[in-house]
């Protein structure tokens, strides 16, 4: 297996470095041969694109690319993807939210149930975490339920932002959500192809407010309902 990792970067310029040093220190497992990280700034306003610039002047595993204005996380991935060289892509938020040390689990994941998506979960059993906003949870709970409904799969957490996924499948979606709202058509376009073929991983998280850089907002859960009520009820491709 070769591993591509995106982070999408938005004004995380205190936290982006310890991201990425915890993703090199990482022990891979065996069956992966080569792990490249690809970085893409979504026109930060503060200096996250030259934090990484000169962090990674040494680095040959890491590149940064650079958008000349703000698109969004899922355009960000997207363009991550196109410059990517690995068979398996994995997502890695820039905020350290969720915690790279549990990136082995979803590679092993994929290599013994041999499937092509893989998906973190906050809520699955099995971790200790910290306890996040009670109207948080109830909302991802309940789109979560909703998409479990309409693709007839039982999901624990749609919007959780770890995704790995087979790149050969990720370019038969052709995804057209730029932001928040690309995590569930993911989920949702992957299991209209085949059902059985998405794992959940039980993955640490440490919530953050938005006093603290939390950039998901109220109105970007409605887009994110809208989203799934796109793609799963509508079937919009």
């Amino acid at each position: 297996m070769k591993l591509s990792v995106i982070i999408p970067l938005y004004n995380e310029e205190s936290l982006v470095l310890k991201t990425l040093q915890k993703l090199i220190e990482i022990e891979y497992p065996s069956f992966v041969e080569k792990v490249d990280i690809i970085v893409v700034d979504d026109a930060s306003s503060d200096n996250s694109y030259q934090t990484v610039s000169d962090w990674i002047r040494d680095k040959d595993q890491v590149t940064i690319l650079k958008h000349s204005k703000n698109q969004g996380k899922g355009a960000a991935v997207k363009t991550g993807v196109k410059s990517s060289v690995g068979d398996y892509v994995l997502i890695q938020d820039a905020d350290l939210e969720l915690n790279p040390k549990d990136i082995p689990s979803l590679l092993q994941a994929a290599h013994d149930l041999e499937v092509p998506f893989v998906n973190g979960s906050r809520y699955l059993p099995g971790v200790i975490r910290t306890q996040a906003g009670f109207k948080r949870y109830f909302a991802n709970k309940l789109f979560t339920l909703i998409t479990s409904v309409l693709v007839d799969i039982h999901l624990t957490d749609v919007a959780c932002g770890y995704k790995l996924i087979k790149r050969s499948l990720f370019d038969q979606l052709h995804l057209k959500e730029n932001r928040f709202g690309f995590e569930a058509e993911i989920i949702i376009k992957c299991a209209r192809i085949r059902k059985n073929w998405i794992a959940e991983v039980p993955v640490n998280y440490t919530p953050r407010n938005s006093g603290e850089g939390k950039k998901l907002n109220n109105f970007d859960g409605i887009k994110i309902l809208k989203t799934i009520l796109k793609y799963g009820l509508f079937r919009f491709k």
